[in-house]
Protein backbone atom coordinates (compact mmCIF):
# COMPACT_ATOMS: atom_id res chain seq x y z
CA UNK A 1 0.00 0.00 0.00
CA UNK A 2 1.43 3.41 -1.01
CA UNK A 3 1.85 6.37 1.35
CA UNK A 4 -1.04 8.19 -0.38
CA UNK A 5 -3.33 5.18 0.00
CA UNK A 6 -2.40 4.84 3.66
CA UNK A 7 -3.16 8.51 4.26
CA UNK A 8 -6.53 8.20 2.53
CA UNK A 9 -7.38 5.13 4.59
CA UNK A 10 -6.50 6.90 7.85
CA UNK A 11 -8.50 10.00 6.89
CA UNK A 12 -11.55 8.00 5.87
CA UNK A 13 -11.32 5.93 9.05
CA UNK A 14 -11.31 9.06 11.20
CA UNK A 15 -14.23 10.55 9.24
CA UNK A 16 -16.25 7.31 9.46
CA UNK A 17 -15.75 7.08 13.22
CA UNK A 18 -17.08 10.64 13.61
CA UNK A 19 -20.20 9.66 11.64
CA UNK A 20 -20.82 6.73 14.01
CA UNK A 21 -20.30 8.95 17.07
CA UNK A 22 -22.66 11.64 15.69
CA UNK A 23 -25.40 9.06 15.05
CA UNK A 24 -25.21 7.76 18.62
CA UNK A 25 -25.09 11.19 20.25
CA UNK A 26 -27.92 12.64 18.16
CA UNK A 27 -30.25 9.74 18.95
CA UNK A 28 -29.45 9.81 22.66
CA UNK A 29 -29.93 13.58 22.97
CA UNK A 30 -33.23 13.61 21.06
CA UNK A 31 -34.72 10.90 23.29
CA UNK A 32 -33.63 12.56 26.54
CA UNK A 33 -34.45 16.08 25.30
CA UNK A 34 -38.02 15.12 24.38
CA UNK A 35 -38.46 13.21 27.64
CA UNK A 36 -37.28 16.12 29.81
CA UNK A 37 -38.45 19.07 27.70
CA UNK A 38 -35.02 20.70 28.04
CA UNK A 39 -34.34 23.25 25.31
CA UNK A 40 -30.65 23.06 26.14
CA UNK A 41 -30.56 19.32 25.41
CA UNK A 42 -32.77 19.70 22.32
CA UNK A 43 -30.46 22.47 21.12
CA UNK A 44 -27.57 20.10 21.63
CA UNK A 45 -29.50 17.39 19.74
CA UNK A 46 -30.02 19.77 16.82
CA UNK A 47 -26.35 20.66 16.96
CA UNK A 48 -25.39 16.97 16.95
CA UNK A 49 -27.81 16.29 14.07
CA UNK A 50 -26.09 18.91 11.97
CA UNK A 51 -22.77 17.50 13.13
CA UNK A 52 -23.96 14.21 11.66
CA UNK A 53 -24.70 15.86 8.33
CA UNK A 54 -21.34 17.63 8.50
CA UNK A 55 -19.59 14.34 9.33
CA UNK A 56 -21.21 12.70 6.30
CA UNK A 57 -20.09 15.60 4.11
CA UNK A 58 -16.59 15.29 5.58
CA UNK A 59 -16.53 11.58 4.82
CA UNK A 60 -17.52 12.34 1.22
CA UNK A 61 -14.92 15.12 1.00
CA UNK A 62 -11.93 13.11 2.26
CA UNK A 63 -12.93 10.18 0.07
CA UNK A 64 -12.99 12.18 -3.17
CA UNK A 65 -10.44 14.91 -2.43
CA UNK A 66 -7.66 12.33 -2.58
CA UNK A 67 -8.35 11.46 -6.20
CA UNK A 68 -5.29 12.22 -8.36
CA UNK A 69 -5.19 15.11 -10.81
CA UNK A 70 -6.72 14.53 -14.22
CA UNK A 71 -7.17 16.47 -17.46
CA UNK A 72 -10.15 18.39 -16.05
CA UNK A 73 -8.68 19.00 -12.58
CA UNK A 74 -4.99 19.75 -13.07
CA UNK A 75 -4.48 20.68 -9.41
CA UNK A 76 -6.32 17.63 -8.11
CA UNK A 77 -9.60 17.52 -6.20
CA UNK A 78 -8.45 19.02 -2.89
CA UNK A 79 -10.87 21.97 -3.07
CA UNK A 80 -13.65 19.52 -2.19
CA UNK A 81 -12.36 19.70 1.38
CA UNK A 82 -12.60 23.50 1.38
CA UNK A 83 -16.17 23.33 0.10
CA UNK A 84 -16.99 20.74 2.75
CA UNK A 85 -15.73 23.07 5.50
CA UNK A 86 -17.77 25.97 4.06
CA UNK A 87 -20.91 23.80 4.02
CA UNK A 88 -20.33 22.85 7.66
CA UNK A 89 -20.01 26.53 8.57
CA UNK A 90 -23.37 27.33 6.97
CA UNK A 91 -24.99 24.43 8.81
CA UNK A 92 -23.70 25.71 12.13
CA UNK A 93 -25.08 29.20 11.45
CA UNK A 94 -28.52 27.78 10.60
CA UNK A 95 -28.47 25.90 13.92
CA UNK A 96 -27.66 29.10 15.79
CA UNK A 97 -30.60 30.96 14.25
CA UNK A 98 -33.04 28.27 15.39
CA UNK A 99 -31.58 28.02 18.90
CA UNK A 100 -31.66 31.78 19.49
CA UNK A 101 -35.22 32.06 18.16
CA UNK A 102 -36.49 29.26 20.39
CA UNK A 103 -34.64 30.64 23.42
CA UNK A 104 -36.21 34.09 22.96
CA UNK A 105 -39.64 32.47 22.69
CA UNK A 106 -39.16 30.62 25.97
CA UNK A 107 -37.65 33.59 27.79
CA UNK A 108 -40.32 36.14 26.86
CA UNK A 109 -43.38 34.58 25.20
CA UNK A 110 -43.87 30.93 26.14
CA UNK A 111 -43.37 28.95 29.34
CA UNK A 112 -42.12 25.38 29.18
CA UNK A 113 -41.69 23.15 32.21
CA UNK A 114 -38.47 21.18 32.27
CA UNK A 115 -38.05 17.85 34.00
CA UNK A 116 -34.46 17.65 35.20
CA UNK A 117 -33.60 14.00 35.75
CA UNK A 118 -30.45 11.94 36.07
CA UNK A 119 -30.82 11.10 32.37
CA UNK A 120 -30.47 14.76 31.42
CA UNK A 121 -27.09 14.96 33.14
CA UNK A 122 -26.04 11.51 31.94
CA UNK A 123 -26.59 12.26 28.26
CA UNK A 124 -24.52 15.44 28.48
CA UNK A 125 -21.68 13.75 30.37
CA UNK A 126 -21.60 10.90 27.84
CA UNK A 127 -21.61 13.52 25.09
CA UNK A 128 -18.58 15.29 26.59
CA UNK A 129 -16.60 12.04 26.84
CA UNK A 130 -17.38 11.03 23.24
CA UNK A 131 -16.80 14.54 21.89
CA UNK A 132 -13.42 14.75 23.62
CA UNK A 133 -12.34 11.38 22.23
CA UNK A 134 -13.53 12.17 18.69
CA UNK A 135 -12.02 15.65 18.58
CA UNK A 136 -8.59 14.34 19.62
CA UNK A 137 -8.63 11.63 16.95
CA UNK A 138 -9.84 14.02 14.26
CA UNK A 139 -7.36 16.76 15.18
CA UNK A 140 -4.53 14.23 15.11
CA UNK A 141 -5.54 13.03 11.64
CA UNK A 142 -6.14 16.61 10.42
CA UNK A 143 -2.69 17.77 11.55
CA UNK A 144 -0.97 14.69 10.18
CA UNK A 145 -2.56 14.91 6.74
CA UNK A 146 -3.19 18.71 6.58
CA UNK A 147 -6.91 18.10 6.05
CA UNK A 148 -9.18 21.14 6.42
CA UNK A 149 -12.28 18.94 6.23
CA UNK A 150 -11.14 16.82 9.19
CA UNK A 151 -10.10 19.96 11.06
CA UNK A 152 -13.60 21.39 10.59
CA UNK A 153 -15.13 18.16 11.85
CA UNK A 154 -12.81 18.17 14.87
CA UNK A 155 -13.82 21.76 15.54
CA UNK A 156 -17.46 20.68 15.64
CA UNK A 157 -16.78 18.03 18.26
CA UNK A 158 -14.54 20.24 20.39
CA UNK A 159 -17.22 22.96 20.32
CA UNK A 160 -19.73 20.41 21.57
CA UNK A 161 -17.60 19.87 24.69
CA UNK A 162 -17.98 23.49 25.73
CA UNK A 163 -21.63 23.76 24.75
CA UNK A 164 -22.49 20.55 26.63
CA UNK A 165 -20.77 21.96 29.72
CA UNK A 166 -22.91 25.09 29.43
CA UNK A 167 -26.07 23.00 29.18
CA UNK A 168 -25.13 21.01 32.31
CA UNK A 169 -24.64 24.29 34.17
CA UNK A 170 -28.07 25.47 33.02
CA UNK A 171 -29.73 22.24 34.14
CA UNK A 172 -28.05 22.52 37.55
CA UNK A 173 -29.51 26.01 38.00
CA UNK A 174 -32.96 24.73 37.05
CA UNK A 175 -32.58 22.02 39.69
CA UNK A 176 -31.55 24.63 42.26
CA UNK A 177 -34.74 26.57 41.50
CA UNK A 178 -36.73 23.42 42.37
CA UNK A 179 -34.96 23.06 45.71
CA UNK A 180 -35.28 26.75 46.58
CA UNK A 181 -38.59 28.25 45.35
CA UNK A 182 -37.33 31.76 46.13
CA UNK A 183 -34.90 31.29 43.25
CA UNK A 184 -37.62 30.39 40.74
CA UNK A 185 -36.11 32.82 38.19
CA UNK A 186 -33.34 30.26 37.68
CA UNK A 187 -35.82 28.15 35.67
CA UNK A 188 -34.93 30.39 32.77
CA UNK A 189 -31.34 29.20 32.99
CA UNK A 190 -31.94 26.42 30.46
CA UNK A 191 -32.99 28.86 27.73
CA UNK A 192 -30.11 31.16 28.64
CA UNK A 193 -27.72 28.21 28.45
CA UNK A 194 -29.10 27.40 24.99
CA UNK A 195 -28.38 30.98 23.92
CA UNK A 196 -24.84 30.62 25.25
CA UNK A 197 -24.49 27.46 23.14
CA UNK A 198 -25.52 29.46 20.09
CA UNK A 199 -22.99 32.16 20.95
CA UNK A 200 -20.18 29.61 21.18
CA UNK A 201 -21.19 28.04 17.88
CA UNK A 202 -21.40 31.43 16.13
CA UNK A 203 -17.89 32.34 17.28
CA UNK A 204 -16.45 29.03 16.09
CA UNK A 205 -18.37 29.26 12.81
CA UNK A 206 -16.91 32.68 12.04
CA UNK A 207 -13.37 31.44 12.67
CA UNK A 208 -13.94 28.34 10.56
CA UNK A 209 -15.60 30.39 7.83
CA UNK A 210 -12.62 32.73 7.57
CA UNK A 211 -10.15 29.88 7.09
CA UNK A 212 -12.45 28.22 4.58
CA UNK A 213 -12.82 31.37 2.48
CA UNK A 214 -9.07 31.97 2.60
CA UNK A 215 -8.58 28.46 1.22
CA UNK A 216 -11.16 28.92 -1.52
CA UNK A 217 -9.66 32.29 -2.48
CA UNK A 218 -6.14 30.81 -2.65
CA UNK A 219 -4.82 33.02 0.14
CA UNK A 220 -1.17 32.25 0.89
CA UNK A 221 -0.32 31.15 4.45
CA UNK A 222 0.89 34.12 6.46
CA UNK A 223 4.66 34.58 6.23
CA UNK A 224 5.13 31.60 3.90
CA UNK A 225 6.22 33.64 0.84
CA UNK A 226 8.92 35.41 2.86
CA UNK A 227 10.23 32.11 4.24
CA UNK A 228 10.42 30.55 0.78
CA UNK A 229 12.20 33.61 -0.63
CA UNK A 230 14.77 33.52 2.17
CA UNK A 231 15.44 29.80 1.66
CA UNK A 232 15.75 30.08 -2.13
CA UNK A 233 17.93 33.20 -2.17
CA UNK A 234 20.22 31.50 0.36
CA UNK A 235 21.25 28.91 -2.24
CA UNK A 236 24.52 29.38 -4.10
CA UNK A 237 23.90 30.37 -7.71
CA UNK A 238 20.57 32.13 -7.08
CA UNK A 239 20.77 35.85 -7.78
CA UNK A 240 17.14 36.65 -7.04
CA UNK A 241 13.83 34.91 -6.28
CA UNK A 242 10.54 36.49 -7.34
CA UNK A 243 6.99 35.76 -8.50
CA UNK A 244 6.49 33.32 -5.63
CA UNK A 245 2.99 31.87 -5.56
CA UNK A 246 1.62 29.63 -2.84
CA UNK A 247 -1.85 28.08 -2.76
CA UNK A 248 -3.65 25.28 -0.99
CA UNK A 249 -5.97 22.81 -2.68
CA UNK A 250 -7.42 20.93 0.26
CA UNK A 251 -4.47 19.31 2.07
CA UNK A 252 -2.09 19.78 -0.87
CA UNK A 253 0.04 22.92 -1.10
CA UNK A 254 1.44 24.17 -4.42
CA UNK A 255 4.49 26.43 -4.71
CA UNK A 256 5.66 28.26 -7.84
CA UNK A 257 8.83 30.40 -7.88
CA UNK A 258 10.98 32.18 -10.46
CA UNK A 259 14.71 32.55 -9.94
CA UNK A 260 17.36 34.64 -11.67
CA UNK A 261 20.62 32.81 -12.41
CA UNK A 262 23.79 33.56 -14.32
CA UNK A 263 23.33 33.31 -18.11
CA UNK A 264 26.59 31.36 -18.16
CA UNK A 265 24.94 28.32 -16.52
CA UNK A 266 24.29 25.35 -18.76
CA UNK A 267 20.84 23.79 -18.96
CA UNK A 268 22.08 20.86 -16.88
CA UNK A 269 23.52 23.16 -14.20
CA UNK A 270 20.31 25.21 -14.07
CA UNK A 271 18.27 22.02 -13.75
CA UNK A 272 20.48 20.73 -10.93
CA UNK A 273 20.08 24.06 -9.13
CA UNK A 274 16.27 23.92 -9.36
CA UNK A 275 16.32 20.40 -7.92
CA UNK A 276 18.43 21.56 -4.97
CA UNK A 277 15.96 24.41 -4.41
CA UNK A 278 13.01 22.00 -4.49
CA UNK A 279 14.69 19.85 -1.83
CA UNK A 280 15.17 22.91 0.40
CA UNK A 281 11.55 24.00 -0.02
CA UNK A 282 10.43 20.43 0.73
CA UNK A 283 12.32 20.66 4.01
CA UNK A 284 10.38 23.83 4.77
CA UNK A 285 7.00 22.54 3.48
CA UNK A 286 6.95 18.72 3.44
CA UNK A 287 4.79 17.24 0.70
CA UNK A 288 4.55 20.46 -1.32
CA UNK A 289 4.14 20.33 -5.10
CA UNK A 290 6.94 22.65 -6.27
CA UNK A 291 7.72 24.28 -9.61
CA UNK A 292 10.88 26.38 -9.97
CA UNK A 293 11.41 28.40 -13.17
CA UNK A 294 15.00 29.58 -13.81
CA UNK A 295 15.60 32.77 -15.83
CA UNK A 296 18.94 34.19 -17.04
CA UNK A 297 19.84 37.52 -15.48
CA UNK A 298 20.13 40.24 -18.14
CA UNK A 299 23.23 42.44 -18.23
Amino acid sequence: MTTLQTAQKEKQGAALSSVAAAVGLTTFKIIVGLATGSLGILAEAAHSALDLVAALVTLFAVRFSGKPADQDHLYGHGKIENLSALFETLLLLVTCIWIIYEAVQRLFFRRVEIEVSIWAFLVMLVSIVIDYSRSRILYKAANKHHSQALEADALHFSTDIWSSSVVIFGLLLVKVSEWFPALSFLKQADAIAATAVAGIVIYVSVQLGKRTLFGLLDAAPKGMVEKIQAVVEGQAGVIDCHNIRVRYSGPQIFVDAHILVSPQLSIVEAHDLTEKIEVKIQELIPGADITVHPEPKED
